[in-house]
């Protein structure tokens, strides 16, 4: 998906209660994130900002980005996240960073609420052209 969104040349401020939760595709099981800054309300082609709240046993699917760098840090709860074999019990201030090219996948296991940060370099997984253009 290669959005075209146009940058915004000021700073916002927003309350985090105003945004929409939503299930993304591949989220599963009340598996739920807030949108904070992206290429839908910054048009930044650079950076997705989230914040992530999983259900006891919501989870996302396994997946790969092509070109996309991720970071989770937990805030709250408890959660299994599988990268590629290997598994890791994360809790409040742990945090991973996924470069490209990694399965990886993250479930609840928890008996409350899973919430999390998510960071996402760049905002579309589409690798760039040359002349900096999504193919």
């Amino acid at each position: 998906m290669n959005r075209t969104r146009k940058r915004r040349d000021t700073a916002f401020v927003e309350q985090m209660a105003r945004v929409a939760w939503q299930e993304f595709p591949g989220h599963f099981g009340g598996a739920l994130s807030k949108m904070l800054a992206g290429p839908d309300n910054a048009g930044s082609s650079l950076l997705d900002f989230r914040i992530s709240r999983y259900a006891p046993n919501a989870y996302v699917q396994e997946h790969v980005h092509k070109v996309q760098e991720q970071v989770y840090y937990v805030l709250e709860g408890e959660g299994v996240l599988t990268v590629g074999r290997e598994r890791h019990l994360m809790r409040p201030h742990d945090y991973v960073y996924l470069p490209p090219g990694v399965p990886h996948s993250f479930t609840n296991t928890g008996t409350a609420g899973l919430v999390f940060l998510v960071v996402t370099t760049p905002a579309d997984d589409e690798p760039m052209a040359k002349g900096g253009k999504g193919t």
